[in-house]
């Protein structure tokens, strides 16, 4: 009896922590569910057909309404948001890979303070910052440019954070000092040794990097007012405050934010063997 006790716990214990994921991930899939289905019904099954139901298939043509809608603007917008989350997550990740490799490697005065100071700075929400970044901007003249939002998407206390532990994890002090013996300098050092160390880390801060830079919304409401320059998560907004007097901007605005996760989920699917090892690398440390 008493062996078979603890085996009959481990099969509840299973079967309640089976149960809570499967109900997670109903929680979690069911919006996306609702999406795909309300992207492919016409405008008017929006609201005369339950939402979790398919009717008329019309996925194509609402694309090609979407894309064709006050003279393509839609593409624009998708260009702006690949323009902003590609290479803000790419000098993102590259400026975190170096701060933290430097926490890491090198010992100097202040150096554990300077970290808490980074620390804290994870702590300090985006929208507390985009006033005082809207008027130091202003001042400087690059509000309503790609920079006003661009700048600010390339500093990331978090990824700073985890470049600095996956450093300590993935970067032996002895190659580092082969490759000085050799005669690299810190630069060389970085880039030709422990970079490639880094590689399956990095790929993990440019995700962060790159879903938060895709998905962020209040900084370029604050910094944008060319309507040329909005990314996706914008540009869908000002088309959903515009349904109460034209309502036929509803289904346009629904199947622009199912295409607008597309990217972000080819882009896990590509690199999902990198973060895995990068976060397993983490973990570990």
């Amino acid at each position: 009896m008493s062996n078979q006790t603890p085996t009959r716990e481990s099969r509840v214990s299973r079967t309640a922590a089976m149960a809570l994921m499967f109900l997670l991930a109903i929680y979690f899939l069911l919006p996306l569910y609702f999406l795909i289905v309300a992207a492919t019904k016409p405008q008017g099954d929006l609201a005369s057909t339950f939402g979790l139901t398919f009717s008329h298939f019309d996925l194509f043509k609402n694309l090609d309404t979407l894309f064709s809608r006050s003279d393509g603007i839609f593409g624009r917008w998708a260009l702006n948001s690949v323009i902003y989350a590609v290479l803000g997550a790419a000098v993102g990740t590259l400026i975190s890979a170096l701060c933290g490799y430097a926490l890491a490697k090198f010992k100097f005065r202040g150096r554990e303070f300077l970290f808490s100071v980074i620390l804290g700075g994870v702590l300090v929400p985006t929208t507390a910052l985009a006033l005082p970044l809207f008027l130091l901007f202003s001042a400087t003249g690059i509000v309503n440019t790609y920079l006003a939002v661009f700048l600010p998407s390339i500093v990331s206390p978090f990824g700073v954070y985890l470049a600095r532990i996956f450093t300590a994890a993935a970067v032996p002090e002895e190659i580092l000092e082969s490759a000085r013996l050799d005669g690299a300098g810190e630069f060389r050092t970085f880039f030709s040794v422990a970079l490639k160390l880094l590689t399956p880390s990095l790929v993990t801060i440019f995700l962060f990097q790159f879903v938060g830079i895709w998905n962020n919304f209040f900084l370029p409401m604050v910094m944008l007012q060319k309507e040329s320059l909005f990314p996706i998560t914008l540009g869908l907004y000002q088309w959903n405050g515009q349904t109460a007097r034209a309502p036929l901007l509803q289904e346009s605005v629904i199947t622009g934010s199912l295409v607008s996760i597309v990217p972000v989920i080819i882009l896990f699917i590509l690199l999902q063997r990198f973060w895995r090892t990068g976060l397993a690398s983490g973990s570990i440390k």
